[in-house]
């Protein structure tokens, strides 16, 4: 029995790494990967590459060909059983003859949530599920995430120093992190479907806010711009470059002049409420999902750092600390505003780990007891 559930996870993990493939690039659906077993051989492989095309499970089958009548499938996600812009998997598979299949989660989403292992069995085939469920899950959280709640997946990054600090008191803040770092930023970015900062960030640093990766640049995430008075500047590069789709987020108490001048340079002005401060970031982020931008990484300043963690909108944080020393009383530190009153009512990280990139260290957890995590943690439930 142990052998046996060895084997299963030694292909269900084939099969993630092959999902990985595709990270950044399947948006709206989930990353997918499928390898088929006949005599302990891998006779089909193959994993989603975008919304629109063949399912990992197709890939595998078609590679398979009829070698795969009495083989495993092994799937990272339960097959879809519902006709969408493809055809169900189910029927695939139980045309090909499959006799077993292996599958680490099923599907959240409420069009399958367990139906299609239901077909499954319904035709006699053997369905063995959760091998490897948690690395699964991990795999798809932002998918999970937007699936069930109608929400973005949203990862807030920042850096600072030793003695946290973002930038000098002289507001100078290039570069904190060293190469290594900002390599894993760039991998992120690739991985994420929106990134967001505000309008503070784009007029004191002007970024691109692209993926500089030599493979990965046809995968670029949408820019986000937090502005509620469209001060963006029509030369920033965040409007300038067509590398990627911007959004800039106004209130109504933005210029109607300024709004007209964005839309002409091929921006897309979204109006969104305001809050305190600002705009109301919930009913943005709302929005955004139903775009769909499934996820979020939010790079922005001291400002927006404070706004998204007040309103319970952060599920990941990953936090990079350099050893440096800037010091002064009016430097900025990564997170603004009054902050918590109490030290129980702290943000809290579980499931910390910490990492080296070159000479930087990078915290990493999820938000503790949030509704955003709540949710998260309901759907894990679920296997």
């Amino acid at each position: 029995m142990q052998n046996q559930i060895k084997i299963h996870e030694h292909y269900m993990k084939q099969a993630l790494q092959l999902a990985r493939l595709a990270a950044g690039c399947t948006t709206p659906n989930p990353l997918v990967g499928a390898v088929i077993v006949k005599e302990d051989q891998v006779i089909g492989q193959g994993y989603h590459h975008m919304a629109g095309t063949p399912h990992a499970e197709i890939h595998a089958l078609r590679e398979a060909g009829d070698e795969a009548k009495g083989a495993t499938l092994y799937v990272t996600l339960e097959p879809c059983c519902h006709s969408g812009r493809t055809g169900p998997c189910t029927e695939a598979i139980i045309s090909a003859g499959i006799a077993k299949v292996v599958v680490a989660i099923t599907d959240p989403n409420p069009l399958v949530a367990g139906q299609g292992l239901r077909r499954l069995r319904e035709q006699g085939i053997e369905v063995i599920d959760g091998v490897c469920c948690l690395e699964a899950v991990r795999l798809n959280e932002a998918f999970v995430k937007w699936v069930t709640s109608h929400m973005p997946f949203v990862l807030l990054k920042a850096a600072m120093t030793l003695d946290g600090k973002i930038a000098t008191a002289t507001k100078k803040s290039k570069w904190i992190t060293g190469d290594e770092a900002r390599q894993r930023v760039h991998l992120l970015r690739n991985q994420y479907d929106g990134i967001l900062v505000g309008i503070g960030t784009v007029l004191a640093d002007d970024p691109l806010l692209t993926t500089r990766l030599p493979d990965r640049e046809g995968c670029q995430p949408t820019r986000i711009i937090v502005d509620s008075l469209a001060r963006t500047p029509l030369t920033s590069q965040v409007v300038v470059n067509k590398q990627a789709p911007t959004i800039i987020a106004v209130t109504e108490a933005a210029p109607q002049e300024r709004i007209e001048a964005l839309k002409e340079c091929g921006v897309e002005v979204m109006l969104v409420s305001s809050g305190v401060g600002g705009i109301d970031l919930r009913p943005l982020f709302f929005e955004l999902a139903k775009r769909p931008l499934t996820s979020i990484l939010v790079e922005g300043g001291a400002g927006v750092n404070s706004s998204v963690l007040a309103e319970n909108l952060v599920d990941k944080v990953e936090w990079f600390i350099a050893p440096k020393i800037f010091g002064g009383t009016n430097a900025p530190s990564p997170v603004a505003g009054p902050g918590v009153a109490d030290i129980a009512a702290a943000y809290e990280l579980e499931e910390v780990s910490i990492t080296q990139f070159g000479s930087d260290l990078m915290v990493s957890g999820y938000i503790k007891s949030r509704e955003a995590r709540d949710v998260y943690r309901t759907c894990g439930r679920m296997w």
